[in-house]
């Protein structure tokens, strides 16, 4: 993937500049051929390295006690995306704007120490190490389906609790009406902090209801193992009936504020991503349409597409924060 040069700077790619995943496997299969033919042992060294960075399995979460989510709606009868399906095929701009880039490329990040300051409109802030996050309360199981803004969907089984449980610790005060997520921006560590495609630090946010919400998860792991760096370890927000860039990755600092945050996306294009980013298969982005999504793993790029589901499937749960909303504009 690439970005165009424009007299603005540097513009978003369009879908069709993407790289399919089909090209980059073929790109692999070759290099591994070349390795094992006439470019010899060097080669063959670094396609070795290539594959283990982007597949290697970080461990069991430490001390992991899950238990049965409570949460409604929390479970689903899918069938689970594979591990490497979604270890390998990412969204994480701070390790390169390419799919399989933050799998070759998160191995920078550094995981320890690692503490989330819990700040703004609250009586007690603080900060927490993520020992201290990971007992605050039972790890549960969740299988939640996040769908991308691109088109792409995956079933992923979390390791993790109600965001609520933290924001609760810090006693929000009544006028705080959102809750801001800062996300690491280490230059040190995430070789593309920096690039013009996006503001850095990453930002995201909610409205203070989403945030309490049961649904919306601060996740540590998934199938039962610490999360990967190019998943968002160490921590990180799941926010399932929203799009997927709304749940931000290896967040570092949770402010509560009376004002509606200016997010990262946001600021970016204001005209394709809005605020609230619920999936919604009646308002497309600008360049292609929302109706329909395809399942990582399904076949690939020509597999049977699905029809995208209001909330992404959990209306049920979560339709009544909007109540009264025109959804075509408040997207």
């Amino acid at each position: 993937m690439h970005l165009r040069r424009t007299d603005r700077g540097f513009d978003r790619p369009t879908p069709s500049e993407i790289t399919p995943r089909t090209v980059y496997e073929a790109r692999r299969a070759w290099l591994r051929q070349m390795a094992a033919g006439a470019a010899g042992l060097p080669l063959a060294a670094w396609a070795a390295r290539d594959a283990q960075a982007a597949f290697a399995r970080p461990g069991k979460l430490p001390a992991l006690q899950t238990v049965p989510s409570k949460a409604a709606g929390a479970g689903t009868d899918e069938a689970v995306t594979r591990y490497e399906d979604v270890t390998g095929y990412n969204n994480y701009y701070e390790f390169g704007l390419g799919k399989d880039d933050p799998a070759r490329n998160a191995h920078t990040l550094r995981t320890s120490p690692w503490t989330v300051e819990i700040d703004g409109l609250a009586a007690k802030p603080g900060k927490y190490a993520i020992e201290d996050l990971l007992k605050l309360s039972p790890l549960e199981d969740r299988i939640y389906r996040l769908r991308c803004v691109e088109g792409w969907s995956m079933v992923i089984p979390w390791a993790g609790y109600s965001l609520s449980a933290l924001l609760k610790r810090a006693e929000p005060l009544s006028s705080a009406k959102y809750v801001e997520f800062h996300t690491l921006a280490d230059k040190a560590t995430m070789p593309y902090v920096g690039s013009r495609v996006l503001e850095w630090p990453y930002v995201e946010g909610l409205r203070m209801d989403e945030a309490m919400h049961p649904l919306t998860l601060l996740a540590f792991g998934m199938y039962g193992e610490v999360l990967p760096n190019q998943n968002g370890a160490p921590v990180r927000l799941v926010v399932p009936w929203k799009y997927g860039f709304k749940s931000a990755k290896s967040i570092v600092r949770i402010r509560f504020t009376d004002r509606e945050p200016r997010t990262a996306w946001n600021k970016a294009a204001p005209q394709e991503y809005g605020f609230y980013s619920n999936v919604n298969p009646d308002v497309d982005h600008p360049r292609w349409s929302q109706a329909t999504e395809r399942r990582i793993g399904e076949g690939g790029l020509f597999a049977k597409r699905r029809k995208t589901l209001p909330f992404n499937g959990y209306g049920a749960q979560v339709a009544q924060l909007y109540a009264g909303m025109d959804l075509r504009k408040q997207f």
